[in-house]
C-alpha cells in the first residue's frame, strides 16, 4: 500500500499552505488572539470558496469529490498555523447544513458539556436554539478557542466528536502543530547564540530537536496511513501519537527557546494550549488505548 503523496495531493497541500500564508499570517493570528478567538468571517468564506469544507462532497453535490487522505492534508496545514474556529464540525456538516460547504454557515457542536465558538456559530448540531440560552461562558485554556458550558449532566447522545473522521481530522491538526513547533525550535536554536555559538550546537538542544522531529514524523505518518486505510484501530493509534507529539513538542520547544519561549509575545504557548484543548476532544486517551488494545487482541486470536 502506497502512503506517498501524489502530484495532485502535493499541489493541494501547497495551495492550502499558500492560502493560509496569505490570509492567516502571524499578524492575523495575533489579531485573533486579541479578539478572543473570534472568527474572521471573510477568511471563513475564503476557505469555503477554496473547497476546504466541501472537499469530500461528491462533485454532483457541488463538492470537490476527494477523500479523507486529502482532507487530512488540509487540516494538517490548518494545525500548523493554529487556524481558529470549528473547522472539523463545519467540514463534517458540509453535506447536511445549508451554507456550511460554502463557508457561509459556521457549524459547531457540543463536546461533553462544552461548546466551542458558540458566539460565532450559526448552527449548533443536535441542539435546539432555545436550549442554548442556558450556556454560560467559561475562561478557556486556549485564547483562540472561546468556550461555553452547558448545564450538566453531559448528554448521552452520539456526538460528532466520537466519529472516526472527527478524531482523524483533529489528529491531523495536532500533527501540523507538532511539525510547526519543530520548525520554531530549530529556527531559534540556529539564531540564538550563547558562549559565542548558536545554542543548537549544544548536545542537549540537538537531542531535544531530534526527539521532536521523530515524534512529528511518526504522528504525520500514522495520520496519513489511517486516512488511507480508514481503519478504526489505525485512527486510534494516530490520535495517540499525534496528541503526544503536539503536546510534548510544544513543551520541548519552550525548553529550547528558554525564557523567551515563556513570554506572551512568543507563539509557543499558543501551540501548547491548543494541543491540550484538542487532545481533550473526542475519546479520552484511556478510551482510545482500550480500543486499540481490543483490536490488537482480536487480531492476535
Amino acid at each position: 500500500m502506497d502512503f506517498q503523496l501524489n502530484d495532485d495531493q502535493r499541489a493541494l497541500q501547497a495551495g492550502v499552505r499558500e492560502l493560509l500564508a496569505r490570509r492567516f499570517d502571524r499578524e492575523a493570528l495575533r489579531a485573533a488572539v486579541g479578539r478572543g478567538g473570534g472568527l474572521d468571517r471573510t477568511l471563513w468564506r475564503d476557505l469555503g470558496e477554496a473547497g476546504f469544507f466541501a472537499l469530500r462532497l461528491p462533485e454532483s453535490e457541488g463538492g470537490v469529490g476527494l477523500g479523507l487522505p486529502e482532507a487530512v492534508l488540509l487540516f494538517e496545514e490548518a494545525g500548523r498555523v493554529l487556524l481558529p474556529g470549528p473547522l472539523v464540525d463545519t467540514h463534517l456538516a458540509a453535506g447536511e447544513v445549508k451554507g456550511a460547504a460554502e463557508g457561509e454557515t459556521v457549524v459547531t457542536s457540543q463536546c461533553g458539556l462544552l461548546i466551542a465558538h458558540l458566539a460565532d456559530s450559526d448552527v449548533v448540531r443536535d441542539l435546539a436554539p432555545a436550549t442554548l440560552d442556558a450556556a454560560e461562558p467559561v475562561r478557556p485554556v486556549d485564547p483562540l478557542t472561546p468556550l461555553h458550558r452547558m448545564p450538566g449532566p453531559a448528554p448521552r447522545t452520539h456526538s460528532p466528536w466520537a466519529s472516526p473522521e472527527a478524531v482523524l481530522l483533529t489528529a491531523a491538526e495536532q500533527a501540523g502543530s507538532a511539525a510547526r513547533t519543530v520548525d520554531m525550535a530549530v529556527q531559534h536554536a540556529c539564531e540564538r547564540e550563547q558562549f559565542g555559538q548558536p545554542v543548537g550546537g549544544f548536545q542537549a538542544v540537538k537531542h531535544l530537536c531530534a526527539q521532536m522531529l521523530v515524534r512529528a514524523e511518526m504522528a504525520r505518518t500514522a495520520v496519513y496511513a489511517a486516512a488511507v486505510t480508514g481503519a478504526r484501530a489505525e485512527i486510534a493509534g494516530a490520535k495517540l501519537l499525534a496528541d503526544e507529539a503536539a503536546v510534548r513538542n510544544a513543551r520541548d520547544c519552550l525548553q529550547v527557546c528558554g525564557g523567551m519561549g515563556f513570554t506572551w509575545e512568543a507563539d509557543v504557548h499558543l501551540h501548547l494550549k491548543r494541543a491540550w484543548v484538542r487532545s481533550g476532544r473526542g475519546p479520552t486517551k484511556a478510551q482510545t488505548e482500550d480500543e486499540l488494545a481490543a483490536d490488537l487482541l482480536a487480531a492476535a486470536r
